[in-house]
Formats: C-alpha cells, structure tokens, sequence
C-alpha cells in the first residue's frame, strides 16, 4: 500500500494483532506473506514458518513496510503527526489570534478622536480634511474610527445592548475609576458578571458602547 493511501494508526495496529492470531491459528495462506515479507523465512515451507515463533513486533514491522514504511517506528511517528495538526505545523507558523481592533462607526472622526485621547489614548493616524477614518490606540488595544453619514440608532443600540467593543483588561476596577474621574459616560457601572467577568460599559458621543472587563477575582 503506497503512503498516499493515507492509512490509519489504528487500523495498522488491529492489522498487526490479526496477523498474529492468524501465524498462532495455522493459517497457511499466511506463509506466503510472511515468505516474501519476513527475510529469516525466505525459502523456507509454509508449516515451518507458521511453526516458528512469531511475535506482535514481526507482525508490526510486516504491516508498516505493507503501508509503505521503512519499519514501524517510522510509521507510528508519522500517522500519530499526521492526526495532530500542531505537530505538522512547526510551532512559528501556527495560527495563533493575537488582537483585535474593532471599527467604530462615527459622525466626525475628528471629535470622536479628541474624546478617546480624553481617555488616556493616542491618535494613531487621522485621514483626510476633514478626516473620514482614523486610529487611537492605549496600550495593545486599537479602536478605528469611521466616518458615517448616516447615525447607527441610539436606542437599539442602548435597547439591545449593543456593543462597538469588548475589550479585554488588567486591573479594571482601577480602569473604571480613572475614566470615570476623566468624564466618561458610564452606562453600565462596575460589575461582576456570573459567567466570571468584572465589567463596566461606557458610551461615547457617537452612542458605541464599549466594555472594559478583566476576569473576575477568585475569593
């Protein structure tokens, strides 16, 4: 059987098990096999072979070069690589999420910039005259700024509780003291959450909402 077959570990394993109790039952078309694969039984007459001890690794060594293997720990290490996605992939290269940056719609960009600096971010970059999409940044976490025409509504968003973003802290009791002493509108004061979040939710002038939550502490 060429490699590409794909074969399975487990099959190889239940494959070798069978050629075992197949040599201890005595079945001769079995000899044949064992003649061309086994190089101590070449030549030698089917009852002698079947008569001859046969162990589980003979039988593992038979199945691996049947599936195209140079022996059975070359196909043990590559079929258990072959079903572990993060072995094949050298650890570099693996997909791995690193951050988001939310897009947050705006009426002015230029506004909604001058409002997150108030809250301890910088602007990144600022496009256009006037602008129509910009970047603020405080520390790791990016909120994008783009300019719409047309209000996103008010109401469904505080209604439904819809929120521009959900962003991911350390210490956020000490985050919800500091923007609340810098001015922001709190729509949601700090809370803890039953599934194991501690969160606040401000609103901004354009009506985003955007969490600031940390894991709950454990007592």
């Amino acid at each position: 059987m060429p490699k590409t077959d794909r074969p399975n570990l487990e099959n190889l394993r239940k494959r070798a098990k069978t050629l075992v109790r197949q040599h201890r039952d005595g079945y001769h078309p079995l000899a044949a096999k064992l003649r061309a694969a086994v190089p101590r039984f070449a030549g030698l007459p089917d009852q002698t072979i079947l008569d001859a001890p046969f162990t589980l690794t003979d039988a593992q060594r038979v199945v691996a070069r049947e599936a195209g293997y140079a022996d059975w720990a070359q196909a043990t290490k590559e079929l258990e690589n072959m079903s572990d996605p993060e072995k094949l992939m050298p650890r570099e290269t693996r997909p791995r999420l690193r951050i988001a940056y939310p897009q947050l719609f705006v009426a002015d960009v230029q506004r909604a910039a001058d409002y997150y600096q108030t809250l301890g971010f910088t602007i990144e970059y600022l496009y256009g005259a006037p602008p129509f999409y910009g970047l603020v940044k405080r520390d790791d976490v990016g909120l994008n700024l783009r300019f719409v025409h047309e209000p996103i509504d008010r109401a469904i968003r505080q209604r439904e509780s819809v929120l521009a973003a959900n962003i991911v802290v350390d210490g956020v009791k000490a985050l919800f003291l500091e923007l609340r002493d810098r001015g922001a509108e709190l729509v949601q004061t700090l809370k803890e959450q039953p599934w194991g979040a501690t969160d606040f939710i401000l609103r901004d002038p354009d009506g985003n909402l955007v969490c600031f939550a940390s894991p709950a502490e454990k007592s």
